[in-house]
């Protein structure tokens, strides 16, 4: 057996092995997809992802820590100071990164997206993601004003506000509604350049306006039966032509969320 190293990373200053052997020095946890280590002397504790291998923050703590340890949560969010806070859990992590075994899925009705959605594009486009941009920046390999301009090309739409109620989708286009009833027609699984995997749910328009489109292909990191938090959408005429789409996906957040609340959220993921 043998071990190479395949990356390293420079987080603290040295330091030195003299002195008490229980003198705190660095210590490492692993907590879901960030590897994080104790800097005693500057207080603090270093962020990494586990992922690409890159620093992903850091956190000031009071005084110097000597040992860390992980334990599980729930995923949840909360925001206290608003009585509608919002909510969820994506439940099992690499299922929401796109790994899984095709016996977890499972069909999914249109109820689990029931509801009023907003588009954030508009949020995008007038600055109030910009937090979310410099946080992705943090830990990922693009600068903020890549992110910005690869998020513009994923969230770009002129249907600003989707209601589902029922088998009925309703999309407004600069406030004109165009409805029609949906169906479902099966799901389709892909496979991304990078290896993981994603699944759209597809409906197929049974009657309704000739503006709706025949075909709504959903995407919420989501395999099974499950309310949806937030969903990429991809509509057409063309059902096997809007499995080929992979760069432009419309994404729609609650209608009751604050601005604020969205990047909170977004911030969470």
């Amino acid at each position: 057996m043998k071990g190479t190293i395949a990356a390293s990373l420079s987080l603290t200053e040295p330091y030195s092995m003299d002195g008490h052997w229980s003198d705190p020095r660095p210590r490492v946890a692993v907590a879901g997809d960030k590897v994080v280590v104790t800097d005693p002397l500057e207080g603090k504790l270093h962020l990494v992802d586990a992922t690409s291998f890159a620093k992903a923050g850091e956190i000031a703590i009071e005084g110097k820590p000597y040992n860390i340890v992980a334990v599980g949560g729930s995923g949840k969010t909360h925001d206290g100071e608003d009585k509608e806070a919002h909510s969820h859990d994506h439940g099992d992590d690499q299922i929401y990164k796109g790994y899984f075994e095709d016996s977890q899925i499972k069909d999914r009705a249109l109820s689990d997206w029931a509801g009023d959605w907003q588009s954030v594009y508009s949020y995008l486009l007038d600055g109030t993601l910009d937090p979310v941009m410099a946080h992705k920046a943090e830990g990922g390999g693009k600068t903020a004003e890549e992110y910005k301009a690869y998020y513009e090309i994923g969230y770009k739409t002129d249907v600003e506000r989707i209601t589902i109620e029922g088998d009925i989708v309703t999309f407004f286009k600069n406030g004109t509604p165009a409805k029609a009833r949906y169906a479902g027609d099966g799901r389709e699984i892909l496979t991304y350049e990078k290896g993981n995997r994603g699944v759209r749910f597809i409906f197929k328009k049974t009657e309704g306006d000739a503006e709706a489109p025949d075909y709504i292909q959903f995407s919420d990191h989501k395999i099974a039966p499950a309310p949806a938090d937030h969903y990429h959408l991809y509509w057409g005429d063309d059902r096997a032509g809007l499995l080929e789409e992979l760069t432009n996906w419309p994404t729609y957040y609650p209608a009751s969320l604050s601005a604020k609340q969205i990047v909170s959220e977004m911030m969470a993921h």
